[in-house]
């Protein structure tokens, strides 16, 4: 029950978004896609009381209960900059907006991946504190082994963001080349 409601709240937070932003810039009601945008956490919220009274209904701890601490940290510390982002895609191509800019090249890139960082390390901070409060609360009566391996698991994603933050910081990424400063290509007289 536990996974299909995961999936279920990802699927709601793809239905609220384009339903939100669906209001707000084709239908030209800012205020209304504004509270359905709002809606959204209201599915982590579900999420978190429904896991909570599986474990104390009895549940074995498993994977699928840590699935759920994941995903709700990923949205507590991502949720809001997905919306943002999106946000400013659908003004522009909906709303004859501005074009967003993109996360960019060499520094900036660079830059861009320490910003999401912290992003990163306050969704585990989230995950871990449901975790551990999940192996809290069954305590020395059942096995909480799993829960301690997304412990883990949580602080290895950390890592790895990390990991790609240097790797654009020590080899930055280059823009690619335009198509005026390209040589042109040899062509075969007939």
């Amino acid at each position: 029950m536990i996974i299909a409601l995961v999936i279920a709240c990802e699927v709601g937070f793809w239905v609220l978004l384009a339903a939100g932003l669906a209001l707000r810039y084709l239908a030209k009601r800012p205020r209304a896609g504004a509270a359905v945008l709002l809606c959204e956490p209201l599915l982590e919220l579900v999420l978190l009381v429904v896991t909570a009274l599986d474990l104390k209904n009895g549940a074995e701890p498993d994977w699928k209960h840590g699935l759920a601490a994941l995903y709700i940290g990923y949205t507590v510390a991502y949720g809001h900059y997905t919306v943002k982002w999106l946000d400013g895609h659908a003004a522009h191509r909906l709303g004859g907006g501005p074009k967003p800019p993109g996360a960019g090249y060499g520094r900036a890139r660079a830059v861009h991946e320490w910003k999401l960082w912290p992003r990163t390390l306050a969704g585990a901070a989230v995950a871990l504190a449901l975790l551990q409060g999940a192996i809290r609360y069954v305590g020395a009566a059942g096995d909480v082994s799993t829960l301690e391996g997304w412990q883990f698991a949580t602080l290895r994603v950390v890592a790895l963001h990390a990991l790609i933050a240097v790797g654009y910081t020590v080899w930055p990424k280059k823009a690619p080349a335009r198509a005026e400063d390209r040589p042109a290509p040899a062509r075969a007289d007939r």
